[in-house]
């Protein structure tokens, strides 16, 4: 006989995982389906998160499945959705093995994913001293040059946020600036210099950048790099259920975690701009929270 869930949740990066210790101190029986390639994989440490500040994210997962495994209700599940079906109260979860799953609500934190980013060296260095938040990963590299590769709003965005961690910014666009007469001005003002020759190589030794070298033969000394990813939806089952997206692939949820489609939440950088693990982590715990409240009330108004 089929057995029909409580909740399954999609994806366990620290949104899935908070969700599932939140539903598992709230005795609902929780399938937790993740494939393993977080996008975080490949980085060093997981910053800036209270209590695991410097922990790799490899160990952040076996620590929170080790204290969700104090909770029985909540099964831990190897593989990759590849399917979602059905609707309010039955929803139906198939895996890339094969296997089945019936569940009363759906949680999707599936993240976002690293579209590949064609520019000689990046990939070496991404991770070990290239980044994409000085949130995360600015302390490291403060008061160190620092090249940010970007155009438009996002470089002028990135220069001024990282003179909180350093003065020696250059930006190299990577091709045309694409910023406006204004923004080169104050980047001048801010003696941030703006390098448009497309990118021959980055030169690194065992992950950390020693310096850019320009298709017009320039040289940017630098120790460490920012620049703007190019991102896609960790995965195309929201959008195939129903929910909707932005044009830049997050699900749409409001203030609650639900998403446009009954029954189903979403939470973490699936459903946000905002890539910090605490704050995937605050919004997988209030995502679980309404959730639980919804499954209590429908078990309440049966009886």
């Amino acid at each position: 006989m089929e057995q029909l869930m409580d909740v399954g949740i999609i994806g366990g990066g620290p949104a899935g995982l908070s969700a599932a210790l939140v539903l598992g101190r709230a005795r609902k029986t929780v399938v937790l389906i993740d494939e393993g390639r977080a996008r975080n994989r490949v980085t060093h440490a997981t910053h800036g998160y209270l209590t695991r500040d410097g922990i790799k994210p490899a160990d952040f997962r076996k620590v929170a499945r080790e204290e969700i495994s104090a909770y029985p209700s909540v099964r831990f599940v190897d593989e990759t959705a590849t399917a979602v079906s059905g609707s309010d109260g039955r929803f139906m979860i198939t895996t890339s093995q094969g296997a089945v799953y019936y569940v009363k609500k759906l949680l999707f934190a599936v993240g976002k994913r690293d579209l590949p980013v064609e520019i000689n060296g990046l990939r070496e260095v991404y991770g070990k001293s290239a980044f994409v938040c000085p949130y995360c990963d600015g302390w490291e590299l403060r008061d160190q040059p620092l090249a940010i590769i970007a155009k438009g709003q996002g470089a002028h965005h990135l220069a001024k946020m990282l003179t909180g961690w350093t003065n020696q910014t250059v930006i190299c666009s990577n091709g045309p600036d694409e910023l406006s007469e204004e923004q080169r001005e104050e980047l001048n003002r801010h003696n941030v210099a703006v390098y448009s020759s497309p990118i021959g190589q980055i030169e690194s030794n065992d992950g950390i950048v020693n310096q850019i070298r320009l298709e017009d033969g320039s040289i940017i000394s630098c120790t460490g790099i920012f620049f703007a990813p190019k991102l896609a939806a960790g995965s195309k089952l929201p959008e195939m259920l129903g929910c909707n997206m932005t044009d830049s692939g997050t699900v749409v949820i409001d203030n609650f975690g639900k998403t446009s489609v009954a029954g189903v939440f979403s939470a973490g950088d699936a459903a946000t701009e905002m890539y910090q693990a605490i704050a995937a982590a605050s919004m997988g715990s209030l995502a679980a929270a309404v959730l639980n409240g919804e499954l209590i009330t429908e078990a309440w108004e049966k009886i």
